[in-house]
């Protein structure tokens, strides 16, 4: 017997009206922000991944930091989406796999989440709906699947709903963060969980993440690819990827410098793994490494380098419930990451 038969809170997937204007990423007060292609949603436009490895280009299709951002006095939203391919992963729920959570605030309040859209099984389909309540204008934000692509999303709002541009953002350029499945959102329990999310929506600026599950190995490819984007930070976080200390030796500081020798002023913040007890030998020396490059650029007169220490993310206490399988984080683990890292960040932003 399925849960929401025994349960009515577990049924999902309805929309009960049927005198709903449609709106989809194509209208001119919606933005999408995090793709380099908003049409298809890849995070690298087709035409660029074509120079990366066939893992990156196909990873480069999944939406992690990708969304869809407008204003509406809309009293309910629905959402109607189509996913790329069925993802079934063990350690990582479908909520956060291939789901799409929405956030909304009104009255420059935070942004406050109120509801997961999600498939059911292995099915291509997501639908769902939620009602405010009444019609006051929010801004909403709807966060795209972390490890899955969309080909076609709309939603849909009441007929006589007011439809406007989302609020700027604090600051004009987004922060840019190039790592693992960490940094790419494994194992969060929905797209708003993960840690670039997190730490973004409370700081009211954009990003695009390029976190590759596997295969940030540090390529001179990538490195130039990133180097001719505009950004207001960039956060270098691969070294869970380098196959050895000696293969992360050998492209850390290599692919730093690509990124300076194009961009001499930006802000760099370098972060080592955050599931360090998993192997604690091992890590303080890809730790060492990483502060090496940190340390050698302070040491040539770079003033706009730091670095947060990976083993001090997920905090003093209770660190063994920060992960789902010792390595991914869960929810806590990417909440604490976030709470360690939005400070940095802060600091970084208020000197530019």
């Amino acid at each position: 017997m399925k849960i929401e038969k025994v349960d009515s809170n577990f049924k999902f997937g309805n929309i009960r009206r049927d005198d709903l204007l449609w709106i989809d990423g194509s209208h001119p007060c919606v933005q999408i922000n995090g793709a380099e292609d908003i049409n298809s949603f890849y995070r690298i436009s087709e035409e660029n991944s074509l120079q990366m490895r066939e893992n990156v280009r196909h990873l480069s299709t999944n939406t992690s930091g990708v969304r869809m951002r407008f204003c509406t006095d809309s009293d309910y939203i629905a959402l109607k989406a189509v996913l790329r391919y069925p993802c079934d992963m063990p350690h990582m729920p479908k909520s956060g796999s291939s789901g799409f959570d929405l956030y909304a605030a009104k009255n420059g309040e935070s942004m406050a989440f109120r509801k997961i859209f999600m498939p059911e099984g292995l099915q291509l389909e997501v639908s769902g709906e939620y009602s405010f309540g009444n019609s006051e204008i929010r801004e909403i934000l709807i966060n795209f699947p972390l490890y899955n692509g969309v080909t076609h999303i709309e939603l849909g709002l009441s007929q006589d709903a007011v439809l406007q541009p989302p609020a700027r953002f604090t600051y004009k350029d987004p922060i840019v963060f190039y790592g693992s499945s960490i940094t790419q959102g494994g194992c969060a329990s929905r797209p708003g969980n993960s840690y670039t999310a997190i730490l973004c929506r409370d700081l009211n600026v954009d990003f695009i993440n390029l976190g590759f599950s596997g295969n940030a190995k540090g390529e001179p490819e990538m490195a130039e690819y990133i180097a001719h984007k505009s950004m207001s930070v960039f956060v270098m976080d691969y070294d869970h990827n380098a196959d050895s200390p000696e293969s992360l030796k050998a492209t850390h500081a290599a692919f730093f410098n690509i990124i300076r020798k194009t961009n001499p002023h930006l802000p760099v913040i370098f972060i080592s793994r955050p599931d360090f007890d998993c192997d604690k030998e091992l890590n303080a020396v890809s730790r060492e490494i990483i502060y090496d490059t940190y340390r050698q650029a302070l040491e040539s007169g770079d003033n706009n380098v730091w670095f947060i220490d990976g083993e001090t993310l997920f905090g003093e206490h209770h660190r063994d419930s920060c992960t789902v399988d010792g390595c991914h984080p869960n929810d806590l683990g990417f909440m604490r990451m976030a709470e360690k890292i939005c400070p940095v960040i802060r600091e970084v932003l208020g000197k530019k």
